[in-house]
């Protein structure tokens, strides 16, 4: 049966156009699948789904997420890392939260709506796909996701009911009402860099970007891989993130916009 895949140009120039087409019309294409992204099922004869390849120096490993959590892209990876992932997956040794080891989890973004004071304020949620570690270390540490936010300006989030504060030098790119990216200052007071980039730009709802527009802030909530997952509704994605905040697992800070 046809599956509902997205394959990106750059996938396809890695796997070939056969494999690409093997996959689309259901060959070597799971129905079912566990998101790469935010770790919830999937089923790719029922929702639209991403390929995500990750590549090594000299193996690549086919993953899938669902559409609405990251588009098809591919992802480099050390080779060390990757063999990592195949060793998990063949069952030789305990399997991480994404089979990669930490530190080179995608970095998952859902866009929707939060109600914070009886205002609907444009909201980005950030949620790795697996353990992050600081640069550097092996990992050994544990996931130090928020902990690196934290240093970085962000702010716990202890309830959901009070407008994080502003992160300077930190702002949200927006260009012809789509997600671009989200930047973050250059070292040495250079120009900004991109923290997360999308690897195609992301639509976004007309009311986010009308709420955009008018605040010319977004608020960026950032949790733990597993905090949060992917939430079909925006009153799910608010149940989420008030218990991950309950339970001390979320950050946040507002970012102006940078675009329209």
């Amino acid at each position: 049966m046809p599956r509902m895949l997205d394959v990106s140009e750059d996938v396809r120039a890695e796997i070939g156009d056969a494999e690409a087409d093997r996959l689309l019309v259901g060959d070597n294409a799971p129905g079912s699948y566990d998101c790469t992204s935010c770790r919830t099922p999937g089923d790719s004869e029922q929702e639209r789904t991403s390929t995500v390849l990750f590549v090594g120096d000299e193996t690549a490993v086919l993953a899938f997420a669902h559409a609405t959590c990251i588009p098809s892209q591919v992802v480099q990876v050390s080779e060390e890392q990757l063999q990592g992932a195949v060793r998990s997956i063949t069952g030789s040794e305990p399997e991480g939260p994404e089979g990669l080891m930490p530190g080179q989890a995608v970095l998952g973004v859902t866009s929707g709506l939060v109600l914070i004071d009886d205002e609907l304020h444009p909201a980005l949620v950030v949620e790795p796909t697996g353990a992050i570690a600081r640069p550097g270390t092996d990992g050994s540490r544990g996931d130090e996701f928020v902990q690196l936010l934290l240093e970085q300006g962000f702010q716990p989030v202890h309830r959901m009911d009070r407008l994080p504060a502003l992160l300077h030098g930190w702002s949200i790119l927006l260009a012809m009402g789509q997600l671009h990216a989200v930047l973050q200052p250059g070292t040495g007071g250079g120009a900004p860099v991109a923290w997360w980039q999308a690897h195609a730009p992301l639509q976004v709802t007309e009311g986010w970007r009308i709420a955009a527009n008018k605040s010319q802030t977004v608020l960026v909530f950032a949790a733990p891989a597993g905090s949060i997952g992917q939430q079909p509704r925006e009153d799910l994605l608010r149940d989420a993130l008030e218990k991950a905040a309950a339970g001390g697992l979320l950050v946040a800070a507002a970012m102006p916009l940078a675009g329209t």
